[in-house]
């Protein structure tokens, strides 16, 4: 055993090294002709006076298996002469105090399943990789489509017994549900190891640990590799501000405060009741980078949605504490990294805060994201809709005003498992309205979504109007898609999603202003909305209704001479709409109005969204 060399010790502790998984942890030692001949135990823990190995190889006997303080800095070890692979284990510390405790590894690449609180030895090579060709064309995101579906794995769909579908099962469910429904990218939520259930993942225990509810990290390389095949992406919800306070996991990991703040006001996050990473600190950092470089490198995602950055920019979130310089500095260097590994990979901050530049490069000042979750659009739509059509032309600043903001950054418009959970209901039952309107609504809602500045991401269930809240303990509500408004509703998403895709006038210039131009923004007196949707080569007109009235004879200007037809109608009878369509060609007048030069004269159904384009 021999300790880290002198660079090395500098990258860990400055926060610089990008590979701690490769010193510490749980490493099978291998022979010239693959055999293994050993295991390797390293941890990192300054303040322990004693480190033992404790696991099933010597029936948890803390006298077998001590470890050897091989570095000043604070580095233990051990060598055992054995294949320990799938040994469950955990390290055994004494603190200086004379306080026993047991804790998971912290670079564990494989945990038991719970309630057990065991990391397990594994190995993660030989994973035969069929991925190279999206690998080898995967393209900077901005001016492709983006349509992103949030997934928690556990309660997407459960196995018939109720338990939870593996990696494997879901490849052949999931993966093609996801495609056939105009998804570009499935986002999941967290799947670091995390001992409870309810916490969604987002407080975790062991970082480089895919969980086991779902498999053995070499499933889940196979999940994503045939995802890859079949052209979808793969985003990972990662939690690098807080963790959970259990006992085996990263808190106070060897007596002292480690990873977390040394400063319990900083550290002790009451509202979540988590602990808050200390991102200056050089371990932690260390201990971060490399976690996330070690999903693009060993896992080929991606991206990464950061969770809770308002959280990191301020002390607990609160803007008027100032920021936390500290952490800053991390989200920075954390870019730098992510992006000189993969150009076109996708970094989303999910930040409630108006800090600026979130997604500036870091060489002009910004944070370094290249998304930024658009929570403000996001509240002020679901707030509108929410509002009777009588009372929202009172309101009509709250549909139009995102587009004052829109460039500032690149944004992802998000209705995520945030907006449809702890009694905020689902999004079909925030609607105003019977069942039929409620439904029309939500319709007119993802048409307005998804024909506006920026990338899209919905929450699994909100797609086929899911009526319940997102209930994390059981399946979506799959036996409405027997119910005909419910299956209208699957219909009109699953083909609105694949004209975005299909049409670069919806996608293409998403971060650009000359991708978008008002026909008009102000029409609150009848609330509707028009607007064109541009690319370089071709456009598509928008027109929202939002009041129940049928509006017939509607003047609707249009950026050129020529042709129009109707490309999508969500008061289409097939979407379970009341059939007031645009079945005719229509020929763009001369008509001088709103800055445009032509116009169409068409129908503008109740509560619903209609999209035009020019004949070829």
């Amino acid at each position: 055993m021999q300790p880290l060399n002198e660079d090395t010790r500098h990258f860990f502790l400055s926060g610089t090294l990008e590979d701690a998984y490769r010193h510490f942890g749980a490493h099978l030692i291998k022979a010239a002709d693959g055999r293994t001949t050993a295991t390797r135990f390293s941890v990192y823990a300054p303040h322990a006076r004693a480190i033992s190995v404790v696991g099933e190889f010597n029936d948890y006997q803390d006298w077998v298996h001590r470890m050897t303080k091989v570095d000043a800095i604070g580095i233990w070890r051990i060598e055992i002469p054995e294949n320990l692979e799938w040994n469950a284990y955990k390290y055994k510390i004494t603190t200086h105090d004379g306080r026993e405790l047991y804790k998971s590894d912290p670079y564990a690449f494989f945990s038991g399943e719970r309630p057990e609180t065991v990391s397990k030895v594994y190995d993660l090579d030989n994973y035969v990789w069929s991925d190279e060709a999206y690998m080898r064309h995967r393209k900077s995101p901005y001016d492709q489509p983006m349509n992103i579906y949030e997934v928690h794995l556990g309660s997407w769909m459960k196995k018939p017994d109720g338990t939870y579908n593996r990696f494997t099962d879901l490849v052949d469910r999931l993966i093609p549900y996801a495609l056939d429904n105009g998804f570009t990218h499935l986002e999941i939520m967290p799947l670091i190891e995390h001992p409870l259930d309810q916490s969604w993942g987002y407080q975790g225990t062991g970082y480089f640990s895919i969980t086991s509810r779902y498999g053995v990290p070499k499933d889940f390389m196979y999940f994503v590799d045939r995802a890859h095949q079949a052209g979808l992406g793969i985003i990972l919800d990662w939690v690098p501000g807080h963790i959970c306070k259990d006992a085996h996991g990263l808190y106070m990991f060897d007596g002292q405060p480690l990873y977390e703040y040394r400063d319990p006001w900083m550290r002790e996050n009451i509202v979540w009741g988590t602990a808050n990473l200390d991102l200056s600190r050089g371990e932690t950092r260390s201990f971060l980078m490399s976690n996330a470089l070690f999903f693009q490198r060993y896992f080929h995602i991606d991206g990464l949605r950061v969770d809770a950055v308002a959280n990191i920019i301020y002390p607990h979130g609160d803007a008027s504490r100032g920021t936390n310089d500290g952490a800053i500095d991390f989200l920075r260097r954390l870019a730098q990294s992510v992006f000189r590994e993969n150009q076109a990979f996708i970094l989303a901050a999910e930040d409630s805060s108006a800090y600026p530049g979130v997604t500036r490069p870091v060489e002009h000042g910004g944070l370094g994201f290249n998304y930024k979750w658009n929570m403000g659009w996001m509240n002020d739509t679901l707030t509108y809709f929410a509002r009777e059509p009588i009372h929202r032309q009172y309101h009509h600043n709250e549909i139009n005003f995102a587009m004052h903001y829109a460039y500032s950054e690149n944004f992802i418009l998000p209705i995520s498992h945030d907006e449809v959970v702890h009694g905020k209901r689902s999004v079909v039952e925030k609607m105003p309205g019977d069942a039929w309107q409620k439904f029309a609504n939500a319709r007119a809602l993802f048409g307005f979504m998804y024909t506006h500045p920026g990338k899209n991401l919905v929450f699994m269930g909100q797609e086929f109007g899911q009526r319940h809240e997102w209930r994390d303990y059981e399946e979506l509500d799959w036996a409405r898609l027997n119910d005909t408004p419910h299956q209208g509703m699957h219909r009109f998403h699953r083909d609105l999603a694949r004209l975005v895709k299909r049409e670069p006038a919806l996608h293409a210039l998403d971060h650009s202003p000359e991708g978008f131009a008002w026909i008009d923004a102000d029409n609150r007196e009848e609330s509707v909305l028009t607007y064109v949707r541009k690319s370089h080569q071709d456009a598509i007109i928008v027109a929202i209704n939002l009041t129940p009235t049928v509006r017939r004879d509607f003047w609707l200007s249009t950026p050129c001479e020529g042709t129009f037809v109707e490309v999508l109608n969500s008061d289409a009878t097939e979407y379970g709409g009341s059939g007031v369509t645009n079945d005719a060609d229509f020929h763009a007048f001369d008509h001088v109005a709103q800055g445009f030069h032509h116009a169409i004269r068409v129908t503008l159904p109740p509560l619903s969204v209609t999209l035009f384009k020019r004949r070829d």
